[in-house]
């Protein structure tokens, strides 16, 4: 049996919580790489060698010393594979609950920074990869009726999927005696109508556009506005909506030409009065005639 164990990484132990790879500060522990029996100080039976951190794990080679008797059982039981499971002592440094670093089923902090102080061969550990802190010189046990000094998670549905399904039932509306299957399916349906939602306002907006950017268009051709403003008009109908754009293009009156606006117009006592620009146009005109 190969004596390279993995030591720990990222993933969710039995207990509920994790241990951050790349925050786990090796540099002391490879100064006295020791390996007790099941955490015991004063029963060492050998040491850690080869200590590695790639692909997002530690590992390590176990070599027994032989001194003891102890030892030399340890041996023989991990080449013959009845003992197979490491548990690794840590130092807390620091831990979070940020969203980003909690999983479903977690219950306590990630511990994100920590120091690695021993490491130990076990009979039973919480996992594949087990794992013991230590916080302020206290072992964590984490297991029923231990004394945890982390504190757990508080239950908040958007980190915590393990949220009581009866405080979760009652904030979508059902009854508290509703199960597991219920709330899914309400989720379900909430997930479905959101996205329903989302769907049409997109399709809204799709057709606000289209209605504003028609209007533009048909101003444009009718020489309202020069071509080159047309975004800064679709921009406006944004802000301004449908309504608010078509009062506003049709107070624009069309771009005449200059030789249309030269033109010799009749006089008449029966002719509607002239506005000041009509008037001001005739003295161009006058003018020009001389």
């Amino acid at each position: 049996m190969g004596n390279r164990v993995r030591l720990t990484n990222d993933t969710l132990n039995s207990y509920g919580y994790r241990v951050l790879t790349e925050g786990v500060d090796m540099e002391q522990y490879e100064r006295n790489p020791i390996l007790l029996y099941m955490h015991n100080r004063g029963q060492v039976i050998g040491v850690i060698k080869d200590l590695k951190r790639e692909n997002g794990e530690i590992t390590g080679e176990l070599a027994f010393d032989e001194a003891t008797e102890l030892s030399r059982q340890c041996k023989k039981q991990w080449e013959f594979g009845s003992l197979r499971m490491v548990s690794i002592g840590f130092n807390v440094i620091e831990t979070s609950d940020a969203p980003e670093h909690i999983v479903a089923g977690q219950r306590f902090p990630t511990v994100t920074k920590s120091q690695l102080h021993e490491v130990s061969l076990v009979d039973i550990g919480a996992n594949n990869d087990a794992i013991r802190l230590y916080k302020d010189g206290q072992l964590i046990t984490l297991g029923d009726g231990g004394d945890c000094p982390l504190p757990r998670l508080n239950h908040k549905p958007n980190n915590n999927p393990q949220m009581d399904i009866k405080t979760l039932a009652l904030q979508l509306g059902l009854p508290e005696t509703a199960d597991e299957a219920a709330v899914n399916a309400k989720l379900a349906e909430l997930k479905g109508s959101k996205e329903e939602s989302d769907k049409m306002r997109a399709e809204n907006e799709q057709l606000k556009l289209a209605q504003i950017t028609a209007a533009v268009d048909a101003a444009v051709a009718a020489k309202k506005i020069p071509a080159d403003k047309k975004q800064h008009f679709i921009d406006m109908g944004k802000k301004l909506g449908i309504e608010d754009l078509n009062a506003t293009l049709d107070a624009i009156s069309p771009a005449v030409k200059l030789s249309s606006a030269l033109e010799t117009e009749p006089a008449g006592d029966d002719l509607p009065k002239k506005s000041p620009w009509e008037l001001r146009m005739e003295e161009i005109r006058a003018k020009l005639k001389k």
